[in-house]
């Protein structure tokens, strides 16, 4: 009998510094289904560990090596991804240069703090980004 288990992920709250300066965080266009603006991130493969796989992800996708700052969280909904239940690992990274848009981001760009509520999420993202600004606030005071 075959164990079926969700599929793993994660995704990277990467926030890009440029001369020292915060420029804000990397949002990718989704190029495949469910199309949407996201946050870089992808599947773990196996005999890889999540911390690699994140690594990984975040050169591929958006063009950036990545220093692994915090675990935000675990995110488990099985509602989160429409395809399939999926558990995401989402970590909060630097990064130190400009992304480009490479495998599954269609477009990428650099968002303030203050205009990521303008954004139209996909899958859990949106709740993702509040619990980052939550914790952004709470590690600044």
């Amino acid at each position: 009998m075959a164990i079926k288990t969700p599929y793993i992920t994660t995704d990277g709250i990467v926030e890009i510094y440029i001369e020292g300066w915060f420029q804000g965080i990397v949002l990718i266009e989704r190029l495949n289904p469910p199309y949407g603006t996201a946050l870089p991130g992808g599947f773990m493969d196996i005999g890889e560990s999540i911390e690699s796989c994140l690594k990984r992800e975040m050169s591929e996708e958006i063009g950036l090596d990545v220093e692994i700052e915090h675990l935000l969280g675990l995110y488990s909904d099985p509602s989160r991804d429409p395809r399939f239940h999926t558990v995401s690992a989402v970590y909060i990274c630097r990064a130190y240069a400009m992304p480009e848009a490479g495998d599954d981001a269609k477009s990428v760009k650099i968002v303030a703090l203050r205009a990521l509520k303008n954004e139209n999420f996909v899958f859990d993202h949106g709740k993702i980004i509040e619990d980052y600004l939550a914790w952004k606030r709470s590690v600044e005071q």
